[in-house]
């Protein structure tokens, strides 16, 4: 098989790849209660395994994505494979509170994170031309989660044991990930050393690593993705609880989720071939001044059609800007650093994912209202879109310069 048709096979497995792996980390609030009646721990000890988990992807990322640039994508996601689903066999036997959360959130987040950084790193490197929409698509797969791992979770439990239940999906995961971990392969050498174009160099080809992570590019985009991701933790994780204060019925509440979701879905395809067509920046800029002002929308609605509203478009957009931040690092770093770069930027996307949860719960205890939860999202999406503004792509010799908005 060629090249032209075997990226496409990349895409396949990453999506897949992504798609059990954050659908097995993200199954943990499905047992949440049933953990918490069998072993008589705290539901807030259980949940704490989450914030650890969101804290060692973020600290994970970038030696994940490190490694990746000096062994290759396809070693890095099978470790992280092995790891992932052999330590979620761990803590489905784990006989204390600090057991489970040490197995579950340091080693299941921190495998998790094998599997994001080099993946995003491998299809950029794979695609001159469709490179948004493959890099969404990748996305997509990973969005799927919530609406295929999670149902299955919630199935399990209600035939078997929560031990029982994280085990199968750990076996599941080990079953499909691990095979589909060796058909990644890296990028053609054409392509790592000259972006896929003859007679012409790369993105910044003399740049060292450090030269990059030190450069005002990597630094905006680090921050950016900090902002953008906080702006959206906060709302994601506490509008079912908005929605229940607001006198809408749990089952109800918990179908915005869905609503968000599958929005989400449209988004990542939408916005990947919004960024082949216009440029990356350009759609990512526009996508996070709407997540501003939709994450804002959020005080003004109070009956289910209004958060269905405004739950289609919130999660359209911020799915949809996601993948585009790897995007505009293929387009401005060499693709052999690409591990490490992306692997930088889910590292702050991840600690922005972190804040929200907890400054949620802390904005509602002191004021018992969540208006200023939504408030402050739009303040911060407000600095993610300035920040954002100010991103100057490296010029490029021979080649146009990066659509500015």
């Amino acid at each position: 098989m060629n090249a032209s048709s075997y990226r496409w096979i990349i895409v396949a497995a990453g999506g897949l790849l992504g798609c059990l792996a954050i659908g097995a980390m993200f199954s943990l609030p499905v047992f949440l209660l049933p953990i918490a009646r069998d072993t008589g721990w705290s539901v807030t000890g259980i949940s704490s395994a989450m914030t650890i988990g969101f804290l060692a992807m973020a600290l994970a990322s970038m030696v994940w994505g490190s490694l990746s640039d000096r062994w290759g994508s396809r070693i890095v996601v099978l470790t992280g494979s092995i790891i992932l689903t052999a330590s979620l066999a761990l803590a489905s036997r784990a006989t204390s509170l600090i057991e489970f959360q040490l197995v579950f959130g340091l080693v299941v987040g921190g495998a998790t994170a094998a599997i994001f950084a080099p993946l995003m790193a491998c299809v950029t490197g794979w695609f001159d031309t469709h490179r948004s929409l493959a890099v969404s698509l990748v996305s997509a797969g990973m969005g799927m989660a919530p609406m295929t791992m999670s149902p299955l979770a919630a199935w399990l439990v209600t035939v078997y044991d929560w031990r029982q239940s994280m085990l199968i999906i750990a076996a599941l995961a080990a079953a499909i990930m691990i095979p589909a971990s060796f058909l990644i392969r890296n990028p053609p050498v054409s392509k790592q050393e000259g972006d896929g174009i003859p007679g012409e160099e790369g993105p910044q080809a003399g740049m060292t690593t450090g030269q990059a992570l030190r450069s005002p590019q990597f630094i905006v985009l680090m921050l950016t993705n900090f902002f953008c991701c906080a702006t959206h933790s906060g709302p994601i994780f506490h509008t079912v609880s908005y929605a229940i204060s607001c006198g809408i019925p749990m089952i109800a509440a918990v179908s915005i989720y869905s609503i968000e979701g599958l929005a989400g879905m449209g988004g990542r395809v939408a916005f990947g071939l919004l960024g082949d067509r216009y440029g990356a920046k350009r759609i990512l800029v526009i996508g996070l001044l709407i997540q501003a002002f939709g994450a804002l929308a959020y005080v003004f609605v109070r009956e289910l059609s209004g958060f269905y509203a405004v739950a289609a478009l919130f999660g359209f957009i911020y799915a949809g800007v996601m993948p585009l931040y790897a995007v505009l690092a293929r387009e401005n770093f060499p693709q052999r650093m690409m591990g490490t770069v992306i692997g930088g930027t889910a590292m702050a996307g991840s600690l922005g994912m972190a804040t929200g949860p907890m400054a949620g719960g802390l904005i509602y205890d002191t004021f018992a209202t969540y208006s200023w939860l939504y408030i402050g999202a739009w303040g911060i999406g407000i600095g993610a879109f300035l920040i954002a503004m100010t991103f100057r792509p490296f010029p490029k010799t021979g080649q146009p310069q990066l659509a500015q908005a």
